[in-house]
């Protein structure tokens, strides 16, 4: 861990002397620019200064949190920027005074980082529809019509008017169920508690299931699954229920290290059966009991480019569609996401699963 903090404050200290550099501007314009830089970097440690929920008023919260989340990301692009631009000059591509006391220079670079986070910040609030049909020999009441979501992240930064709008697009499908994997919460319960989510999830027109997610366990489970509650979404945590001739399965989140075995949840039976596991880990465990369809998320697909890269490697499957023997599973990059609200390289989505015979 203290490795960890090594390198990201090194590069801290280098993207900082970097931009010292290209800046064509005197001494103290130079200072200026850095100096917000490192203060935006700083923002974060004063939103989470406590270990338990944020005491600053809401809109100081708010904007330290929005701050402090949305710099990681321009810092990560400026760190990739001057590293291939330094790259270029090591190979005597990119000239040095390019990346001196240069208008050019500053102009590509903060050109470049504007233009990103800005493609990322609108496409972050395009939410794809992503459909799935399932045909199942298993007999069913009626064909179905699911919403599967995962990773709301509601709080600070997706806040109440937001998820007024997605609670329309699930409505737009008229669906008979909502099954969300987890990570509802963002991190913290006093902006949702004072805000009063709770009422925008009442308003979508269909039984909501869901399981925990580790956010969940962050911002408190017991304090979660009160809030689950009131908003009308029906917990299962290692437990099951039948719904619509279907049954559906909520494991706990794997951070509770005596979570129930998936085997002592299930046994293979007649119905068609949804497992919801937030974290996508040892997909292998749902085939052997026999789950027809498994929904997780947790991943975001690593939210950012190179993350994706990343996760990629972490998972077995870390984005979309997969299958194993006869169990189908479709890892969710999430309807939101965790701190600034950018995606680069991946997408926010909701899935919409038709199930028939």
């Amino acid at each position: 861990m203290l490795l960890i903090l090594f390198i990201l404050l090194a590069c801290i200290a280098w993207t900082s002397w970097r931009f010292w550099q290209i800046l064509p501007l005197p001494v103290l314009g130079k200072g200026l620019f850095v100096a917000l830089y490192l203060l935006a970097f700083l923002t974060i440690f004063l939103h989470y200064r406590s270990r338990g929920e944020n005491t600053q008023p809401l809109w100081l919260a708010t904007a330290t949190y929005e701050i402090g989340t949305s710099w990681m990301i321009f810092f990560v692009y400026a760190l990739i920027i001057f590293a291939v631009l330094s790259l270029g000059r090591l190979i005597r591509i990119v000239p040095a005074a390019f990346l001196k006391d240069s208008a050019a220079g500053t102009a590509t670079v903060l050109g470049a980082l504007v233009l990103l986070l800005t493609y990322g910040y609108f496409h972050y609030h395009h939410k794809y529809r992503e459909v799935i049909d399932i045909r199942t020999e298993k007999p069913l009441e009626k064909p179905l019509t699911l919403v599967l979501a995962s990773d709301l992240h509601v709080g600070y930064h997706n806040r109440k008017a937001e998820l007024a709008r997605w609670v329309r697009l699930i409505n737009d499908e008229h669906p008979d169920l909502v099954l969300i994997a987890g990570d509802i919460i963002d991190g913290e319960l006093r902006p949702v508690r004072e805000w009063h989510y709770e009422e925008e999830f009442r308003r979508i027109g269909a039984p909501v299931y869901a399981c925990l997610g580790n956010h969940e366990y962050i911002s408190g489970e017991a304090g979660s699954e009160s809030f689950y509650t009131d908003a009308g979404i029906h917990l299962l945590r290692d437990a099951s229920a039948v719904v619509a001739g279907i049954r559906i399965i909520g494991r706990d989140d794997r951070t509770n290290r005596q979570r129930k075995a998936l085997a002592d949840l299930h046994s293979a039976d007649s119905l068609f059966t949804v497992l919801l596991d937030h974290q996508p880990y040892h997909l292998e465990e749902a085939e052997a009991a026999c789950i027809d369809f498994q929904f997780s998320g947790h991943t975001h697909h690593g939210q950012i480019w190179p993350g994706n890269w990343i996760t990629d490697a972490m998972y077995e499957k870390a984005f979309g569609p997969h299958r194993r023997g006869r169990t189908r599973y479709y890892v969710s990059s999430g309807l939101g996401l965790w701190g600034g609200r950018f995606r680069i390289g991946t997408r926010s989505e909701y899935i919409v699963l038709t199930l028939h015979n």
